[in-house]
C-alpha cells in the first residue's frame, strides 16, 4: 500500500477492508498514523489561495490562527473555523481552505495558543483543553470575529463555524458575541436556554442522529431559539454519528457530510454575500 500515493480518506477505505472494518481500524491507526498523509481537499500550496499563519490580539494574548483567502480577493466576509479538541491540525487547516475556496477570509485560531500552541502530537493535544480558562477561550475566539470584522479588506459580514468540541464554542461566540452574521455548530454542546436570547446570529446547526450525548441537548436549545425569535434552521443526519464531518476519523460518513457542506455553503452566501 503506497501511502503517500493515497489521501486520508482513501487510505481509511483500504485499512477499514485490509483489517475487517471501522473497529480494526479505530484499534491500529494511532501506531500507524505517522506514516499516513492527511487527507487533502484541498492542496495547502493551491494557487488559488493565499495561505499562512496569522496573530491577532486575543484575551489571553496574541492567539495564533491558520488564514486562507482567495489569492488578489478584496473585501471578503470572514470565517472562523473552530478545531475540535485536537487541536488546530492539517483537517481543520484543510477545511479552512475549503471554506476560504467559497469567497471568504477565513481563519482557523489555535485555542492552545496561551499554552504553547497545539503540539505535533494529537494525544498530548487534548488533555490541554482541560487547562485552559473557559470564559477567557470563549472570548479569544470572540476576538477573532472581531479581527475579520473589522480588518481593511473586510466586509464587516462575520459567521463562525467548528466541530465537536468547536460546535459547542460556535455557540458561545454566538451566544457573546451580537455583531456575529452567522453561527454553523456542528453537534456542539448547547448553551443554556438563559443564554440564547443574547443570540443575534442566524443559525445553522448540525446534529449526528446517532449522538445521544450531544443530542439530548436539541430539545431545550430549539425551545429556546424558538422563544427567543432566532432566525434558526436544526438539521439531523439520521445513521451518522458525532464527528461526521471529519474525513480523517473513523466516523467519517461521506453522505452526511457533503449534504452538511452542501447546505453551509449555501447558508454562508446566503448570510454573507447578500
Amino acid at each position: 500500500m503506497d501511502l503517500e500515493a493515497m489521501d486520508r480518506r482513501e487510505f481509511l477505505s483500504k485499512l477499514a477492508a485490509l483489517t475487517g472494518g471501522a473497529a480494526a481500524v479505530v484499534t491500529l491507526l494511532p501506531a500507524i498514523e505517522g506514516a499516513a498523509t492527511s487527507g487533502q481537499t484541498v492542496a495547502k500550496d493551491d494557487a488559488r489561495l493565499e495561505t499562512g499563519y496569522i496573530e491577532y490580539p486575543g484575551e489571553t494574548g496574541k492567539v495564533r490562527a491558520y488564514s486562507a483567502r482567495p489569492k488578489g480577493a478584496k473585501k471578503l466576509p470572514g470565517v472562523v473555523v473552530i478545531h475540535e479538541n485536537r487541536g488546530l491540525n492539517p483537517w481543520v487547516e484543510d477545511m479552512t481552505r475549503r471554506v476560504a475556496l467559497e469567497g471568504y477570509h477565513a481563519i482557523a485560531p489555535d485555542a492552545l495558543s496561551p499554552l504553547g500552541g497545539t503540539p505535533p502530537d494529537p494525544d498530548e493535544a487534548r488533555p490541554l483543553f482541560q487547562k485552559l480558562d473557559g470564559p477567557a477561550n470563549i472570548k479569544n475566539f470572540v476576538a477573532a470575529a472581531a479581527y475579520l470584522k473589522t480588518g481593511p479588506q473586510a466586509t464587516g459580514k462575520v459567521a463562525c463555524t467548528g466541530f465537536c468540541w468547536g460546535g459547542g464554542v460556535t455557540n458561545q461566540v454566538a451566544v457573546n458575541a451580537p455583531d456575529l452574521t452567522a453561527a454553523i455548530p456542528f453537534y456542539g454542546m448547547q448553551p443554556v436556554p438563559a443564554d440564547v436570547p443574547k443570540i443575534k446570529a442566524a443559525m445553522l446547526i448540525h446534529y449526528a442522529g446517532d449522538d445521544e450525548r450531544i443530542d439530548a441537548g436539541i430539545p431545550a436549545f430549539e425551545e429556546a431559539l424558538k422563544a427567543a425569535g432566532v432566525k434558526y434552521k436544526i438539521c439531523v443526519y439520521e445513521g451518522a454519528k458525532h464527528a461526521f464531518m471529519n474525513d480523517t476519523g473513523a466516523n467519517y460518513n461521506k453522505e452526511a457530510a457533503e449534504l452538511a457542506w452542501k447546505r453551509t455553503v449555501e447558508f454562508l452566501k446566503d448570510r454573507l454575500k447578500k
